[in-house]
Formats: structure tokens, sequence, C-alpha cells
């Protein structure tokens, strides 16, 4: 069965960095899965910036539409998979089924679609023999966004780091480069 260690924290709190230290000391065999799409020139040296910062021998997948998918085809035992982060997984899954165009009723089979996502990801985790660290960000501690589609991210993000974090043998909040267990 699989084991999930969560890392959440706001953006550039020193989470990923935190992630990929545990990583570094849980095995010597990682996986990386880069949810991160490419789609402008900040980005891209974002990217690079990852990449460069990684261990030359970890594997890197990128998948920014199917992680269940991608869980389910890590053949092995004993890996450790970085997965570097569920809010662009979120964002990418979101912004491929969004229109502002489409009624409340569909917007809601949208929400629904992906936390069944994510439940299938949770579920391809504890069918596999390796240990799963997942980054994600905690979006929920500002205001209420101000138009539909921030919203809906904002609370399809919350119920899945839910889902994530209730699977979760070991959850980390990360603030100013300082982690905290949590659960």
């Amino acid at each position: 069965m699989g084991k999930i260690v969560f890392v959440i924290g706001g953006a550039r709190s020193g989470k990923s960095k935190f992630a990929m230290e545990l990583a570094k000391k849980e095995a010597k065999e990682v996986v990386y899965i880069a949810t991160t799409l490419a789609q402008d020139e900040e980005m891209k040296l974002r990217i690079k910036k990852h990449i460069k910062s990684r261990p030359k021998d970890w594997k890197t997948i990128e998948e920014p539409l199917d992680l269940p998918r991608a869980i389910r085809n890590i053949k092995g035992k004993g890996k450790v998979v970085l997965i570097d982060c569920i809010t662009l997984y979120i964002s990418n899954v979101l912004l491929k089924g969004y229109s502002e165009k489409k009624k409340p009723r569909e917007i809601n089979r949208l929400n629904d679609w992906i936390l069944e996502e994510a439940g299938k990801m949770v579920s391809a985790i504890n069918a596999s023999p390796h240990i799963f660290i997942i980054v994600s960000n905690e979006v929920g501690m500002s205001i209420v966004p101000e138009n539909r589609l921030a919203r809906l991210f904002r609370d399809i993000h919350g119920e899945t780091n839910q889902i994530i974090s209730r699977n979760a043998e070991s959850v980390y909040m990360v603030v100013a480069g300082i982690p905290t267990k949590i659960k």
C-alpha cells in the first residue's frame, strides 16, 4: 500500500524545497512528476530552474492532466514519487473543462469530476508500493475571490487538499521555509 506525505504551503513558501529534501532522505530511486504546463516565457524559466535544482538521477515524468494514469504506470517497488504540484494539476484540469458560458449545473459536474479524479489519484497511490510526497498550495486562507472561476478553483483545491490529507500518513505545512508537521 502506498504511503502519502503531504506538503502544503503558500506560494514561494519553500514547500517544494522541503519536499525534495524529504525525497532525498527516503530512497535512492526518485520519480518526479511535474504537472506544470510551459505556457509562457516566465513559466519556462521557472521550469528550467526547477529542473536544475533536481538531482540528475531522478526520473522525471511530465503529466499535467492525468495523475491517476501516471501513478499507475510507475513500475517497480520502493520508489519515492514526488508530485509537484497539485495546484497546477487542478488548474490545468479545470481550465481544460471550464467555460464562462457553462451553466451552474455543468460547473457542478465539472467540480464533481475533478474531485473524482482526486479520489482516483489516491486510489492509485494506495494500490502502489511506493512512497508519495505530494506538494500543494494552501489557497483558502485569503479573501473570497471575486470571479466564478477563481472561486471554483479555490473550492475544488480546498476539497482536493482535504481528500489528500485524510489519506496521508503525515502532513507538513511550510511557512517562510519552515516546515511544521500538522498530522
